[in-house]
């Protein structure tokens, strides 16, 4: 079975999309209609409802809008058609509202009767920054345009009339809230002419169907140089070869250790849980190793969130392509030579402070474990070796090492010799021998013994800060060192930056299908060496990128969930290999394929036995993914307080998500409020009055005590419509802003977070079955309660619902309550925890944060700290993680190590107490 017989038939699954593209993009009623492309007047609530649904970025402008009433369909209507659009904001003026300037955010999208036509050039230049030609000036070529889009124009105006029934195409920009975008496009076309495309056989389409051949050698193994030699400030210390500008903890390391070899790596997590986070350090990583990247995420929203975390870390500068306000000029220029060697230098330095900081932590915490042996360990049989209590140790074992062995040149024979001379005076023994090793072990343990109490314990407190401030200076020498060598002189040779040239001069004017024809002809691979790490949607990867298989090493897919197969094989196709991202928990994409369908299809290609897989109804990128590669399950949550995960945690992921939020202070927050309204029923239009309007007095409220990060969402598109209209009349621009209020549908929000989240169930008790079994969709309701960071709000007039929600608002009702922890472990952990429980503080043994557990906590609220009172089970790299990963999360940590106080659990108590007073 080849990959380009699964294209084929992935293309015959496509849906037939028989309307014209650009029906779909109509001018609604929310528009403002102007004559000039600099201002537009009385565009405050246009403005208002932009910034309500910031992320969606539904605000667009048109220009050449055909009006009147027309056959569409086979009836008559009244149509309002632009020939072009683009998305746009609407600048701040709130000293003057009516002069609010509009601002490109995305791609130009023609009629498509018209795109790579002249008239689209036109087009483009009238809604070009410096508007060159006299098509503004001289619009009669305007009504040509609109015949040659298939529209019966009889003449251009310039006014528009709303009530006109003759068609006219209008000279004029209108600035209009669309729809959210819709996928459209020939995909079954496209997918057919992938079909015929050489090199499939070894790309990540090839793998995810299981049909890839054998990878050559190289073709998966990391390349070593920066990324498996250099050293990161936060990487995860169990595995020193993964290195990152990113902090990241086991199971992130893990992904990225996996996306560096297998074909297909699958990064899952339930939200907070830092799959962006994990997907950006992959990123990196494989650019440091010399490796060209793509990112492609489900939404526009999603891919400007990775940029933007990439912005805010040191690192190779990413391409944003296609439909995206954050579309960036690259710098052209070269670092030059000495400037690369410079950045790799100071890279390398602030790693090898780093290791010594590391290495000195290491063998204090080795002496603090040796010394706790020593207290057990039988010190008497010293007495046959009794050099060794103050010899050498490290010289005794190599002259033990040197006394092995029989036989051989004379060289070797005296150097044996002479080696058990040397034993002999310094252990009082010629031979090496099971008990000498045993004897050295026990030496060693009773030297850090010594050395700890004359030291006063390991004290380690000044080399934590050390290692935190080395940290924070690898983290940015190798960010440093990465962003230089993405633009050396090496990477942007003449061909490099000839191609990168054509690319951007293309980047800012025309359209997808004109940036496309672009990259067909530029060398890609001088382009991709230039510029390694590209960032746009699945959408645009097909509209923009040129149709080459395997012109990526490595494709990231985000939201995968979300994806269908159809939209995600042009993007596996075009790399080797590939990370797919998301949460089975979470929305998925909504499909209507017909089962005859597919029966039909594969009986056709022959492929019966990958029904399961090309079953594009109901299985996802995400669910294709699960079945070709590892799956790496992010579990540690990082956005909100504990109570807020709590009820996802166990319902929808088995308890597997701990959060590294856990601490004293928050650990009773009560995050979860109830409003309770009375309702009986949604009226005609499915909207819960009540409901409505007590979301937006809470909104009301909040603002009034100046939260920011406000959202209203719903389930329901009309609920969410009907508090945006509430909201509209209760807030002008300037608080909307002020506050960063947000409103839509739960749909809109999934991949969103803010700090406080007011969620309208939308249910009334005497609504239909069928609208409470929407509510209690599992996937849905997940989405729905975990996008606060800080506080959720319920507002519902549901009185004892049942089922999935009645938990819920059981759970919400109840107080979280107190983590005691899991008990103290270790002798020296139990006493001390009884003594400072004398002294009637409060004491927490074995508390849980995150995956780890620090041995005691003390205090309450703010003032908690932790207090480790042992090197960690595992050892000294967990230890050092453990201490990494809690003061990431913003704990006090106060070690007790039983060597500082001579085994006194007293002393120690009084030591932490005054720490908790202090």
């Amino acid at each position: 079975m080849s990959p380009a017989r699964i294209l084929a038939a992935l293309a015959d699954l496509a849906p037939v999309n028989k309307a014209p593209a650009a029906e779909s993009e109509e001018v609604g009623q929310k528009a403002v209609w102007d004559g000039s492309l600099t201002t537009v007047p009385g565009a405050a609530e246009l403005a208002a409802h932009d910034e309500l649904h910031r992320d969606e970025r539904l605000l667009r402008q048109g220009w050449g809008v055909v009006t009147g009433v027309l056959d569409s369909g086979g009836r008559r209507r009244r149509v309002a058609v632009p020939l072009v659009t683009r998305p746009v904001r609407l600048e701040v003026a709130l000293a003057a509202p009516h002069d609010h300037k509009i601002i490109p955010a995305g791609d130009l999208v023609f009629h498509p009767k018209l795109a790579g036509t002249a008239y689209a050039e036109r087009l483009a230049r009238v809604l070009s920054p410096d508007r060159t030609g006299d098509e503004f000036r001289d619009p009669a070529w305007l009504k040509d345009a609109a015949v040659a889009a298939g529209f019966p124009v009889t003449a251009v105006a310039h006014r528009h009339d709303p009530d006109a029934a003759a068609p006219v195409v209008l000279a004029r920009s209108v600035v209009y809230i669309a729809g959210p975008r819709i996928e459209s496009g020939p995909i079954g076309q496209s997918l057919l002419e992938w079909s015929g495309r050489p090199g499939l056989e070894r790309t990540a389409l090839a793998a995810a169907y299981g049909t890839a051949d054998a990878p050559a050698p190289g073709d998966l193994a990391s390349d070593g140089g920066t990324a498996t030699d250099s050293a990161s400030a936060d990487s995860a210390p169990s595995d020193p070869g993964i290195r990152s500008p990113l902090p990241l903890n086991r199971e992130q390391a893990a992904a990225v250790r996996s996306a560096r070899t297998a074909p297909v790596t699958v990064v899952a997590g339930a939200p907070g849980c830092g799959k962006s986070h994990t997907l950006a350090a992959i990123a990196l990583d494989a650019v440091a190793s010399g490796r060209s990247v793509l990112i492609a995420t489900q939404s526009v929203y999603a891919a400007d969130v990775l940029a933007g975390l990439l912005d805010r870390q040191p690192g190779p500068e990413p391409m944003m392509f296609g439909d995206t306000e954050r579309r960036n000029a690259l710098a052209r220029n070269e670092v030059p030579k000495k400037d690369v060697e410079l950045a790799r230098r100071g890279a390398a330095d602030a790693l090898d402070l780093l290791h010594r900081v590391e290495h000195a932590i290491g063998t204090r915490l080795d002496m603090e474990r040796r010394r706790l042996r020593a207290l057990d360990a039988p010190v008497f049989l010293l007495d046959d070796f009794p050099g060794l209590r103050d010899a050498d140790l490290d010289a005794v074992e190599a002259a033990a090492a040197r006394t092995r062995g029989e036989g051989g040149w004379p060289w070797t024979r005296w150097r044996r010799r002479r080696a058990r001379r040397e034993l002999q005076r310094l252990a009082g023994t010629a031979a090496d021998s099971a008990a000498l090793q045993r004897c050295i072990g026990i030496a060693r343990d009773v030297q850090a013994m010594t050395r700890l109490a004359a030291e006063g314990g390991p004290r380690l407190e000044p080399l934590w800060r050390s290692a935190e401030q080395a940290d924070r200076d690898a983290a940015q020498a190798l960010g440093a060192s990465l962003r230089a060598e993405a633009a050396s002189a090496e990477r942007r040779s003449s061909k490099a930056v000839r191609a990168l040239g054509e690319f951007l001069a293309a980047q800012f004017r025309g359209d997808q299908a004109q940036r496309r024809a672009v990259l067909e002809h530029v060398d890609i691979a001088a382009l991709l060496r230039a510029v390694p790490l590209w960032i746009g949607t699945v959408a645009d990867a097909e509209s923009v990128l040129p149709p080459k298989a395997g012109m990526f090493d490595l494709v990231i897919v985000d939201e995968a969930s979300h994806v269908n197969q159809l939209r995600a094989a042009p993007v596996l196709a075009r790399a080797r290999r590939a990370v797919v991202a998301g949460d089975p928990r979470q929305l998925k994409f909504v499909s209507f394929a017909s089962d005859a369908r597919l029966t039909e299809v594969l009986d056709r290609h022959g492929l019966r036995g990958l029904g399961a897989r090309l079953d594009t109804g109901r299985v996802s990128l995400y669910d294709l993914a699960c079945g070709a590669g590892p799956v790496v399950e992010l579990t540690e949550h990082h956005r909100s307080v504990p109570h807020l995960i709590g009820f996802s945690a166990a319902k929808f992921y088995g308890g597997r998500v701990r959060p590294i939020t856990a601490h004293p202070r928050v650990q009773q927050t009560d995050a979860i409020t109830l409003h309770r309204v009375t309702a009986p029923a949604a009226d005609a239009q499915g909207v819960v009055a009540a409901e409505a309007e007590r979301a937006v007095e809470l909104l009301a409220e909040l603002a009034a005590r100046g939260d920011r990060g406000l959202a209203v969402l719903s389930p329901f598109r009309a609920q969410a419509e009907a508090v945006e209209a509430a909201v509209m009349k209760r807030f002008d621009l300037e608080a909307i802003r002020a506050h960063r209020i947000r409103t839509g549908t739960v749909h809109a929000f999934q991949g969103s977070e803010s700090e406080t989240v007011i969620a309208s169930l939308g249910v009334a008790p005497g609504d239909p079955a069928g609208r409470k079994r929407f509510l209690s969709g599992a996937n849905l309701f997940n989405v729905m309660v975990t996008r606060a960071r800080e506080h959720l709000h319920v507002v519902t007039a549901l009185d004892a619902p049942g089922g999935l929600v009645g938990e819920f608002l059981d759970y919400a009702d109840r107080a979280p309550g107190p983590i005691p922890g899991d008990g103290a472990e270790g002798d020296w952990a139990v006493k001390l925890a009884g003594a400072l429980s004398g002294a009637d503080a409060a004491v927490r043994h074995g508390y849980p944060v995150g995956h780890w557990k620090i041995d005691l906590v003390v205090g309450e609220g703010d003032a908690a700290f932790g207090v480790v009172c042992g090197v960690h089970p595992d050892g000294v790299r967990a230890h050092i993680e453990r201490q990494r990963a809690l003061r990431r999360a913003g704990w006090r940590l106060v070690d007790a190590f039983p060597s500082t106080y001579g085994d006194d659990a007293s002393r120690a108590a009084v030591a932490v107490l005054a720490e908790l007073r202090g």
